[in-house]
């Protein structure tokens, strides 16, 4: 089963689309392990202080949390795929940009919602 790195505004931005997550992911890269790094975590524990519809329950509970990463959470994102060979979950371009400069894959939003993986 492969992995997938989560991005906070990559987890945000399948919420808002309201897309199903688990068909997208069967449909792109199949049944995935999910990995969240512990700076995705905060920055996602962060946001749902404002917000009560960000799924942390589904997340935390499909989730592995990396705590032993250190540095800023796109640091880390870009060290991880590069790493496991795992794709990230991203709406940031500037991550994207990084990504794609490192070889590494990437799964985004699209209008229609539903998920593109970019590898």
């Amino acid at each position: 089963m492969p992995d997938l790195l989560i991005d906070a505004c990559g987890w945000v931005a399948v919420i808002d689309a309201r897309i199903n997550i688990d068909l997208e992911m069967e449909r792109t890269i199949g049944q995935a392990n999910w990995i969240l790094p512990s700076q995705a975590k905060k920055e996602i524990d962060r946001l749902a202080k404002e917000r009560n519809d960000l799924l942390i329950d589904l997340l935390a509970t499909r989730s592995t949390i990396l705590e032993h990463e250190e540095g800023h959470t796109d640091d880390v994102l870009v060290r991880l795929a590069q790493r496991l060979g795992a794709p990230v979950l991203t709406v940031d371009k500037v991550l994207k940009r990084r990504l794609a400069a490192a070889g590494c894959a990437y799964l985004e939003v699209v209008r229609d919602r539903s998920l593109r993986l970019v590898d």
